[in-house]
């Protein structure tokens, strides 16, 4: 049994612990799970700090339990909201779930040995419940007091909240509690973990079952801190939106991306909480990044462990090669293996115009093609003075003045993409 609690310390993975927690952890396999939320068929980046609790929890020979909240998706956590959100049908949380189960499966063991992974909903053991039943055998363990006394509460109710709360908020976090009695009596669970903002729906949930069973049970809560970037920015998100883990919602291009570009700061605190790396291999990656910050070893490392793992290594390996085209090192065979996805990605920022199909197969000028149709020189001539002077690309290959245009030279069969320079790209797109 490894030291889950010492494992999680030493990576900034604490930030509440209930007393015993570690002795419980330390004296036997114990089952303990993190709550999901089923509003997308899919994770984004800020779902990964709770996910590599489980990872490590199973790593420690302990059981990780992956709770879907399909019944508390449909009334929304009051916690970090400042409004209600949209409530969610059966259909629509079941084809989440069944997306959030493909993910998870690729950082948790699911199929085999003593502690292999658990998935659960707990929709299936909400939908029974009548509202008489539940207030009857749950609600009258806590009192309105009690409830009220949570910050998220609080928050909503107070002076300078203009939306107020709705009894159906109000009663998440009961809902949320039942769940953790629910598993520690049906999966002999003891454990719940999550984000430090949930530390007050989780302790509803030790205090229920003590309620409820005896006060001599015992239940543990972990929290782990809020990730906060080094600007004060909000982590995992961009200004196109989140980080999916999903390809069709963010590329496995921008996937990379996004960790390459973190700062030093945030790089040395990111790889201690989404990768595997051991406490060795982090810390002379950490020297050495420090006496190269240049090479920037830190943010390559961590962006090649965590792509490969929620993508694959050859996803990795066209998203670096990807990486490469706009400092020059990209090669035209780089260029052909992308998809179309990710080469507009990488070129999303570069002047785009289209060409109609005809026009391009009827054949075009070389020189009319750089000027008129990319407008990446202003004139045929400037154009013609460049090509001869050897600075001028064709999807990454230097180019003469005798050069044709061909379906050959299309890549995904609809794009060209034409270089002037070093840094100046311009894209056309055959329609």
């Amino acid at each position: 049994m490894g030291n889950f609690v010492e494992e999680l310390r030493w990576r900034g993975m604490i930030h509440d612990i209930t007393p015993g927690a570690e002795e419980q952890l330390l004296k036997e396999m114990t089952s303990g799970y993190v709550g999901i939320d089923p509003t997308a068929d899919s994770l984004h980046i800020g779902h990964l700090v709770g996910v590599m609790m489980l990872v490590h929890l199973q790593l420690a020979g302990h059981r990780p339990i992956a709770l879907v909240g399909g019944a508390t998706g449909m009334i929304g956590d009051p916690s970090g909201k400042s409004q209600e959100r949209s409530l969610l049908s059966e259909e629509i949380l079941r084809k989440n779930e069944n997306g959030l189960k493909n993910q998870l499966s690729k950082f948790l063991n699911f199929e085999s040995g003593d502690n292999k992974a658990l998935l659960v909903n707990n929709y299936d053991w909400m939908k029974p419940i009548s509202f008489l039943d539940f207030i009857r055998d749950i609600g009258k363990h806590l009192t309105v007091n009690y409830m009220m006394a949570k910050d998220s509460v609080k928050k909503r109710i107070s002076a300078d909240s203009k939306s107020g709360m709705s009894y159906t908020e109000f009663s998440y976090q009961l809902v949320q509690g039942y769940d953790f009695l629910h598993l520690y009596q049906n999966e002999s669970c003891k454990l719940q973990m999550g984000g430090s903002d949930q530390w007050g729906n989780i302790i509803t949930g030790t205090e229920l079952i003590r309620r409820k069973l005896g006060f001599e049970q015992n239940a543990y809560a972990i929290t782990c801190p809020l990730i906060a970037k080094a600007d004060g920015t909000k982590f995992g998100k961009t200004e196109s939106g989140s980080i999916w883990l999903d390809p069709e919602k963010t590329t496995p291009y921008e996937f990379y991306q996004f960790w390459l570009n973190v700062s030093d700061e945030d790089a040395e605190k990111y790889i201690k909480i989404f990768t595997l790396l051991s406490r060795e291999e982090i810390e002379q990656l950490i020297s050495g990044h420090k006496n190269e910050p240049h090479l920037r070893l830190l943010q390559r490392e961590l962006a090649k462990d965590i792509t490969c793992r929620v993508h694959s290594e050859r996803d990795y390996n066209i998203a670096n090669e990807a990486s490469e085209i706009l400092f020059g090192k990209g090669t035209t065979d780089t260029l052909k293996k992308m998809d179309e996805k990710t080469l507009l990605s990488v070129f999303k920022d570069v002047p785009q115009t289209e060409v109609s199909r005809e026009e391009f197969d009827a054949g075009i000028g070389i020189l009319d093609f750089l000027s008129a149709k990319a407008s990446a020189f202003k004139s045929n001539s400037e154009a013609r003075r460049m090509v001869k002077d050897n600075a001028v690309s064709i999807n990454k290959t230097k180019i003469k003045e005798g050069f044709e245009l061909t379906p050959d030279s299309l890549l995904n069969n609809k794009y060209v993409l034409v270089q002037k320079g070093k840094k100046n790209y311009f894209l056309v797109k055959i329609i």
